[in-house]
């Protein structure tokens, strides 16, 4: 069954066809480890995950490569402000080493909450600096820089296919400028090294050109190409990488080897708050998943969110389309639990599963499938939940390892069970419909099995809308 991927840098759909048969090599742009991830973040490595999870499903062994942002990246794309991490040291009275141990550590702790499979690599830019060095010098041969007073600069000029990912207008983009270059020669040139100049800094380095901190796209080009090698097949970020650092991360290599670092460029939609802009980290305002915690939401109630949006289309948030999710999370772990094991997978659904995810992650429609396996009454039970945890390799929501929490039930509600237990021994039907509806006034869910009754708390919302 092939696989079709969206690649922005075509701007189509593609079939997926590995460099090496069999592997798949993908390196998804990580976090810049100042502040904790926000939920919107999130939504991008969550989109990663599916797509790692898919490749798996296809049969590819996967070598995933996380980079962590650690140095470099200046609060302006434009390569002027200050460095992200020395903000963060600020904010926090810790020094830029503690902030990243202690941010990258968050982060993780996210990504294993959420059920996001953990790399092969984590890859930190403080720790691979003598390549981003070596990277360096390969495009300065390939005369691609100059310098600046206050740094090591890409000359975008030397490259006619500049901005292609992002379809950028250069040259509108060029005439049109008008804020201070300094000594930059055109605005779509950038940082390759930045100097420290008299600035004492916590995080630099020496290097050919002078005591300085590398800039923030070549962090990704000399770990992609350590990790994965100078052509590797999927590179996946979110689209606000689009127009700058995919855009120069794409110009260093073909400065250095002649071509892009990967076959195919995939990126996830933003996710929005009510309609708004974007979620952003440097607006000091975000919603954190320790945030949806605190209102007790299970961290996999945003995982079965955001697989109800298909990855490419905007996903708006908002507190009552969280309770809906956790509502639907709920109501799928109470349902496979209750399916009786033992059964194989239904061939038919494996299959119409399969190829709703293998045309670009379609994770909405395989969902809507899901559903309907549920209320078929022409698949056993046993293969449903066989289905269902076959599909759960994608999907992520740990159903085999779920189970109800232990349910103590009040003495007067087992009087109610035991009463209705009788009016139905006796055939008293509309009296044992009375008293149903009196146990699940008080709560609890009563259940007719094989085995005699079974009776549970009714799952409820826990999320408030305020």
């Amino acid at each position: 069954m092939e696989l079709m991927l969206y690649d922005t840098y075509e701007r189509r759909l593609r079939p997926f066809v590995p460099l090496q048969a069999g592997a798949a090599g993908l390196y998804a742009c990580g976090p810049t480890v100042y502040d904790y991830a926000h939920i919107g973040n999130l939504r991008t490595y969550l989109f990663g995950d599916v797509l790692r999870r898919v490749l798996a499903l296809n049969g590819y062994a996967v070598n995933h490569v996380i980079c962590v942002t650690d140095v470099g990246h200046l609060t302006s794309d434009a390569d002027t402000g200050e460095d992200k991490m020395e903000k963060g040291s600020r904010r926090a009275r810790q020094s830029a080493w503690e902030i990243a141990a202690f941010y990258t550590r968050a982060f993780q702790q996210d990504i294993a909450d959420l059920h996001i499979l953990a790399p092969a690599v984590w890859a930190r830019a403080t720790e691979h600096i003598q390549e981003q060095i070596d990277f360096i010098a390969g495009i300065e041969r390939n005369g691609y820089t100059y310098r600046t007073a206050d740094g090591i600069y890409f000359d975008t000029h030397q490259l006619a296919r500049y901005g292609h990912l992002a379809r950028l207008d250069i040259g509108g983009l060029r005439s049109g400028h008008r804020v201070e270059l300094r000594d930059k020669r055109s605005a779509t040139d950038f940082a390759l090294w930045k100097f420290s100049g008299d600035e004492q800094r916590q995080m630099e380095w020496d290097s050919p050109w002078g005591r300085g901190f590398p800039g923030w796209h070549i962090e990704c080009s000399a770990m992609s190409s350590k990790y994965l090698g100078v052509l590797f097949d999927i590179h996946v970020g979110g689209e606000d990488h689009i127009p700058v650092h995919h855009t120069n991360e794409i110009a260093q290599h073909e400065a250095c080897h002649a071509h892009p670092p990967a076959q195919y460029w995939l990126h996830g939609a933003f996710l929005n708050v009510d309609g708004s802009a974007k979620m952003s980290k440097s607006d000091g305002d975000f919603l954190r998943l320790a945030t949806l915690a605190e209102r007790g939401v299970d961290p996999l109630a945003y995982r079965y969110l955001v697989l109800s949006a298909h990855y490419r289309s905007p996903l708006t948030f908002s507190w009552a389309a969280l309770d809906a999710a956790q509502t639907a999370l709920n109501r799928l772990r109470l349902a496979y639990h209750r399916l009786p094991g033992g059964g194989q997978p239904d061939a038919s659904y494996q299959q119409a599963l399969q190829a709703e995810l293998n045309q670009d992650l379609n994770t909405p429609r395989a969902l809507a499938l899901m559903w309907e396996l549920l209320k078929s009454n022409e698949v056993p039970a046993a293969a449903q939940k066989a289905t269902l945890t076959w599909l759960d390799q994608v999907l992520g929501l740990g159903l085999a390892a779920w189970a109800p929490a232990a349910c103590v039930v009040p003495d007067e509600v087992q009087a109610l069970v035991a009463a209705r237990d009788l009016a139905r021994q006796e055939k008293r039907w509309a009296d044992a419909d009375t008293l149903r509806r009196a146990i699940e006034d008080a709560g609890y869910a009563v259940r007719d099995t094989p085995a005699g009754t079974s009776i549970q708390r009714q799952a409820t919302s826990m999320i408030s809308n305020e």
